[in-house]
């Protein structure tokens, strides 16, 4: 996936080039040059920075041997719901960008857990996982205090030990996501 990325960064940046040497005085490509700027953030493919929240959930450390009554192993993971459920949050809180772990999220990505791991964008995670995100941190951390699934959550932090941790960041820079941002579908061969 690395080597993947590294390559769809050089091959971006020889495309800029080319675009800007071969077509200087090209209205059309001046006009979807400049809407492609401006569009840039908020599809993550621009770097951006800004004030940020940062929300850490984690396993629980207690050990599956001594469970309080109704309690399994299961619930002393964090799950695709519960993260899920905080960059729902944030987003609807106003977030301008966001980051799970180290990676951008766009509009193609996808919160998907395997057992105790996070899959994001080809790579596998393990807990805690972070996720990040840039804008007006008191609105965001407004967003994750209401949310009704995100108190589902800390219902079980203080009833197993699961981790949370919410932290207001300074001037925070968010790479631009270098994979590809458009929509793949199966096609019906015949």
């Amino acid at each position: 996936v690395a080597a993947r990325q590294a390559q769809l960064e050089r091959l971006q940046r020889e495309i800029d080039s080319l675009t800007k040497a071969v077509a200087p005085g090209d209205n059309t490509v001046d006009v979807l040059t400049a809407t492609a700027s401006m569009l840039a953030p908020v599809a993550g493919t621009r770097a951006v920075e800004g004030p940020a929240l940062r929300v850490t959930l984690d396993d629980a450390t207690r050990s599956s041997t001594n469970l309080p009554t109704g309690v399994t192993a299961d619930d002393l993971v964090v799950h695709q719901q519960d993260v899920q459920a905080v960059v729902n949050a944030l987003w609807r809180g106003g977030a301008e960008a966001m980051m799970i772990q180290d990676q951008r999220v766009v509009a193609t990505s996808a919160v998907r857990c395997v057992g105790n791991t996070l899959i994001l964008q080809g790579r596998v995670y393990s807990p805690p996982f972070v996720v990040t995100a840039i804008g007006d941190t008191d609105a965001l951390r407004e967003a994750v205090d209401a949310d009704p699934q995100v108190r589902i959550y800390l219902e079980w932090v203080d009833a197993v030990g699961l981790g949370w941790e919410v932290t207001s960041l300074g001037t925070t820079r968010f790479p631009a996501y270098s994979g590809s941002v458009a929509p793949s579908a199966a096609t019906v061969v015949r």
